[in-house]
């Protein structure tokens, strides 16, 4: 089951805004936990099943106690103090604050993982040119890079069993760290120079006096409609519940 199978990618991307840009104005753990726990409970009827979530959702798991670590060390000192080491100051403003900052990330973080989804590049430069008014050339050069993101996982799998027949993949996990990514950018940069050479070449760089023509139609219907002010409403209901509880701090300021 995917509810967000038949909207325009151009929603996706302003659905995400619509969700997590409220939650920047307030560092609690209230408004953030509130958005993080409907982001859980929709991402299997977007398509996203918990699993699927957590794996692809894994840099954000390990970047949130990194950025709540911090906090609890070194955010403003205020309430009882808990252990004082040179500059390291733990009291319970910087645990609140680094609870908080955990939860944001989050609750910040996994929506993307939600709504990038199974998202057609195709389709998305069709709604950034059509709906959002990009500039045509910007349009295509982003649809291209997105493409290529694809052929990057397949060189990276296909470096890998190369070096894997060749004996060479067990020879220090930092030496095969280093070579594969040093291999992977130099195929990446051959890749992009003869992308860019034929997308040229095929007229892609020109842009006629009454603008580029699109092969499909891209609008938004209602349920596009629906889905933003159902992000909307998320948000700003996570940010009201965090006042009606008296937890709401602008900016982290109590």
């Amino acid at each position: 089951m995917n509810l967000l199978a038949d909207i325009n990618p151009v929603t996706r991307v302003l659905g995400l805004i619509l969700l997590t840009t409220p939650l920047l104005l307030s560092v609690d753990v209230v408004s953030a936990g509130v958005s993080l726990a409907f982001t859980i409970i929709v991402a299997p009827l977007c398509g996203v099943g918990w699993g699927r979530l957590l794996r692809r959702g894994w840099p954000i798991l390990l970047a949130a106690p990194l950025a709540a670590v911090p906090m609890a060390l070194y955010g403003r000192p205020e309430g009882d103090t808990y252990l004082q080491f040179l500059l390291a100051h733990v009291t319970d403003n910087s645990l609140q604050l680094a609870a908080a900052i955990f939860v944001r990330v989050l609750a910040v973080g996994l929506p993307v993982i939600v709504l990038s989804t199974d998202v057609d590049p195709t389709d998305l430069g069709d709604g950034l040119a059509q709906v959002l008014r990009l500039p045509e050339r910007f349009v295509l050069g982003a649809v291209a890079a997105a493409r290529l993101v694809s052929l990057f996982r397949d060189d990276l799998d296909s470096m890998r069993r190369a070096r894997r027949a060749r004996g060479i993949a067990d020879e220090g996990r930092i030496r095969y760290f280093l070579t594969l990514s040093f291999g992977l950018l130099v195929l990446s940069l051959r890749r992009g120079s003869k992308l860019a050479t034929a997308m040229e070449a095929r007229g892609f760089n020109r842009v006629a006096e009454h603008g580029r023509t699109w092969a499909r139609e891209s609008t938004l219907s209602r349920q596009d409609w629906i889905v933003m002010a159902v992000c909307l409403l998320v948000s700003v209901g996570a940010i009201g519940i965090a006042v009606a509880v008296g937890t709401f701090r602008f900016l982290g300021v109590a």
